[in-house]
């Protein structure tokens, strides 16, 4: 057994994964590249609501995304939305920001940031060759 504090537990549980989400969809709400690739846009709840349970659960909360919506599979969820590298690009500014503003120390926004870049880059399926564009999906 371990006594390793999560750092769901060190930011004080689902209340700080609550203002992160927020405050990253805040800029997303208003950012004309990303706001297209949510289909209920611009009623962006629930981006929200799934966003909040993954990073908690992923961070060492509770396990309601997966009792929800089973294994996260975040590539194969993303696969049918254009991200390229403007995309990604925007996602990390705009959760950039979130963090900068929710952490609560440098430590932990040094450890959401070594998260949130290489999962960004993981996402990405559209090079911008004719191979992997949105055209040649259809």
């Amino acid at each position: 057994m371990t006594d390793e504090v999560t750092l769901y537990d060190a930011v004080g549980g689902m209340p700080f994964f609550e203002r992160l989400v927020d405050a990253f969809y805040k800029g997303v709400a208003s950012d004309d590249v990303l706001l297209p690739l949510y289909p209920e846009a611009p009623d962006l709840r629930g981006a929200r609501h799934r966003l909040t349970l993954f990073l908690a659960q992923y961070w060492g909360g509770p396990t309601t995304y997966n009792d929800e919506r089973g294994h996260p599979r975040l590539r194969m969820r993303h696969m049918p939305f254009s991200v390229g590298p403007l995309q990604r690009d925007r996602w990390l500014t705009h959760m950039g920001a979130a963090v900068a503003e929710c952490a609560p120390t440098a430590e932990i926004a040094e450890r959401l940031m070594a998260y949130f870049t290489p999962t960004a880059e993981q996402m990405r399926n559209d090079t911008g060759l004719p191979i992997s564009s949105p055209k040649s999906r259809q």
